[in-house]
């Protein structure tokens, strides 16, 4: 297991998850600013250890298969966590749809690169403008309380999250489309 700069931003991306949590929950001032903060720093470290590891040429296996792990623990972890704070069911929806569609793409990724098709679901355009999106509106949900902050904050941040669950749903039908071919031609070998 090689220990460059990349696999370390992944590796401190995973341990920050029990702090965010923690820090969630943890009655002080301020919490939630700094729940959304190391979720920021998280979503950060996301672009930039792909970036470094192309840049320096520190890309390894062990990178590649830690990165979209860590990637959708913290994604997870952070929806969990707001569903419990923003109980309605539209954004119960949007969360369902975002986690299952990364359990989706993950099973087809996995399936794909057993059959040596990893290629033909490789990351979409869509589908980083959806973690954008998605990134946008995880951090700016942390910080805000409901019950408290109800305004026009908090709806624009709803639209943010409603708008990255539709790029969920669109990116999750070109992942499934590129691997349809390969589906169809292993269940019709002729």
């Amino acid at each position: 297991m090689p220990i460059n700069i990349p696999n370390s931003l992944t590796i401190m991306r995973i341990l920050l998850i029990p702090v965010l949590v923690m820090v969630f929950y943890l009655p002080f001032k301020n919490h939630l600013l700094v729940a959304a903060g190391i979720f920021a720093v998280a979503a950060v470290t996301d672009w930039f250890d792909g970036y470094l590891a192309r840049k320096l040429g520190q890309m390894t296996a062990f990178g590649a298969f830690l990165d979209p792990v860590a990637d959708k623990l913290m994604v997870v972890v952070a929806l969990v966590l707001l569903v419990e704070r923003h109980d309605t069911l539209l954004f119960t929806l949007a969360a369902c749809v975002i986690i299952g569609r990364e359990i989706v793409i993950s099973a087809l990724r996995e399936w794909m690169a057993e059959l040596g098709e990893r290629t033909s679901v490789a990351v979409s355009y869509i589908g980083k403008v959806k973690t954008g999106f998605q990134m946008v509106a995880i951090t700016a949900l942390l910080a805000i309380d409901p019950a408290r902050d109800g305004n026009w904050m908090l709806a624009l941040c709803y639209l943010v999250l409603y708008t990255a669950a539709v790029l969920t749903l669109w990116s999750m039908m070109i992942y499934l489309k590129a691997a349809w071919g390969v589906i169809k031609d292993r269940d019709n070998p002729l």
